[in-house]
């Protein structure tokens, strides 16, 4: 059962299902196209279903503050890769700085069972 899964890899799963949904919004064309429209809203519903088993054992905002941070450093890695969106030096700079926050998090603090 879905609900059982550890939560760090609910969250993970979470974070997977939401970078694939918001990686896909542009090819929604606005929400016109039927398939990547199905796959935004399937990916959305699923990770913060996902999002919600976590939440069960892991503080929100520490489990938010993840999901967001990996979310948004692999959104900018797939929109350079896949989309040939270009990324300044600032841009990189705050990615770096998401990235640091997220492992120190994950390293560092006792709001998670390591």
């Amino acid at each position: 059962m879905i609900s059982a899964l550890p939560p760090m890899l609910a969250l993970f799963m979470a974070i997977v299902c939401e970078v694939i949904a918001t990686s896909m919004l542009p090819k929604t064309q606005q929400f016109t196209q039927l398939v990547p429209t199905v796959v935004v809203l399937t990916g959305y519903g699923a990770a913060f279903f996902l999002l919600s088993v976590t939440v069960k054992v892991v503080p929100i905002g520490v489990a938010y503050a993840i999901w967001c941070g990996a979310g948004i450093v692999l959104v900018a890695l797939i929109s350079w890769l896949w989309y040939g969106q270009k990324l300044d030096l600032y841009a990189l700079l705050g990615i770096a700085f998401i990235m640091a926050g997220t492992l120190i998090i994950n390293v560092f603090s006792k709001s998670l069972a390591h």
